[in-house]
């Protein structure tokens, strides 16, 4: 059939295209939150911080609180306030101008925090230990529900994120040459663009996302690796303590000899936790970082008999297969946790985390944008008289639509239950 004089054939869009257009839209409203959530997720010890001036603490001058200190410390606080309760775990400060803390539980199993202050080990304050880096973290990882059912609700988002960036490639042709071709929104009257709010919401959307690439990559595969681990990929545990030996009561004293008995069979360890003897546990278990990069905390631990102050058994980072290596370093990649043993660095990577995942948010905002700028009238409902960005998005969602939102009041509806009600 031959083309109408002067209207002009509808460009045919390609598969890449209409894959990049898919993943983007379909579940974009579910994206944007979970995006969104992930990104205040980064930088939640920092809104803790504000939120509780009991968080807050200036590095010491001189010398730091022993790890024994800090747990006569928090033994003190919680004897005064809540007798019967016990310390589970000491964590040094997360970053030079926080407390340390202590996780603490009584007799009903609640758990509370005790922050510490690393120049003298004294309590500062006790604090919930629901708070707001919980409740984005479990809202980001899981909508707050059981585990179970909410990781693969939320970590399946990481194969449209991961189609997004495979196509984009092929959808941006020469995407190399846009690293620096800054949108630019021209004045009226200006050339043939002038007041383009389309081209030009185009135009930051590729230009974000190309320097977004990286960020793109990281949260996609990460994500893809905690529905792996969902679905019975995951890799063994780090440590498996040989031996149960449960105490009653731990002094300070006993506390600072199995630091140091750890540090001698394990040099190299800078101590960033310790786990307190429990029956599930066993033992003392010093935890921290060392030769290993990407690696969390509890891939480099030594196992140390409370009674005895002898170290028992230890776990190096650099020992674990390619397996646990992976397991271990998707959470610090995921959340940019990786520097947090290094003062003001761990902040830094932070803050460059929480940018990004801004601007990962923002992408997923305006490739929505970009598509309803582009709908015409006629690709709209007859009904449709006062067409709105939220009422298209509604739309083109198709199917996907009523699930993505469900999903997000889901999580929204626990969030505020659990801020209200706990």
């Amino acid at each position: 059939m031959e083309a109408v004089a002067g209207v002009k054939p509808k460009k045919k869009r390609s598969l890449w295209w209409t894959v990049h257009h898919w993943a983007g839209l379909k579940v974009s409203l579910f994206l944007t939150f979970i995006l969104a959530t992930g990104t205040l997720a980064t930088l939640s010890h920092e809104i803790d911080w504000l939120i509780h001036p009991e968080m807050r603490a200036a590095a010491p001058i001189g010398e730091p609180a022993t790890w024994g200190m800090m747990l006569d410390g928090a033994q003190k606080a919680l004897e005064a306030s809540s007798p019967g309760a016990r310390v589970e775990r000491i964590s040094a400060p997360y970053d030079f101008f926080f407390a340390a803390e202590a996780i603490a539980v009584n007799a009903s199993g609640e758990r509370f925090r005790v922050h510490l202050n690393p120049a003298t080990g004294e309590a500062q304050g006790i604090t919930g230990w629901f708070n707001a880096q919980r409740l984005f973290r479990e809202l980001h990882r899981h909508l707050m529900l059981p585990s179970k059912v909410g990781i693969p609700i939320v970590s399946i988002l990481s194969l449209p994120l991961l189609a997004s960036f495979i196509t984009a490639f092929v959808v941006y042709k020469r995407w190399w040459r846009g690293f620096f071709r800054l949108p630019k929104l021209r004045q009226p009257g200006k050339g043939k663009r002038a007041g383009d709010g389309r081209r030009f919401t185009g135009d930051l959307h590729r230009f974000a996302g190309l320097w977004s690439l990286w960020f793109i990559a990281v949260i996609g595969i990460s994500g893809l690796w905690y529905l792996v681990e969902w679905g019975g990929g995951n890799a063994p545990a780090a440590m498996r303590p040989k031996m149960a030996l449960p105490v009653a009561s731990l002094q300070g004293q006993a506390l600072d000899t199995a630091v140091i008995a750890a540090k001698t069979a394990y040099p190299e360890l800078q101590v960033t936790s310790i786990y307190m003897p429990n029956n599930k546990r066993g033992g003392i278990v010093v935890m921290g970082q060392a030769e290993a990069v990407l690696m969390r905390e509890r891939g480099n631990a030594v196992l140390v008999n409370p009674e005895t102050g002898q170290a028992m058994q230890v776990q190096k980072g650099m020992d674990l297969s390619l397996h646990q290596r992976i397991a271990e370093g998707a959470d610090p990649l995921h959340f940019g946790s990786f520097a947090n043993h290094m003062p003001k660095v761990g902040f830094a990577v932070r803050l460059l985390w929480f940018v990004a995942g801004v601007i990962l948010t923002g992408l997923a905002v305006t490739g929505i944008m970009i598509f309803a700028m582009r709908l015409k009238p006629a690709d709209r409902p007859l009904e449709v008289t006062n067409p709105s960005m939220l009422g298209d998005m509604w739309r083109g969602m198709g199917y996907f639509a009523l699930p993505a939102a469900i999903a997000t009041s889901i999580g929204l509806v626990l969030a505020v239950s659990a801020i209200f009600g706990g």
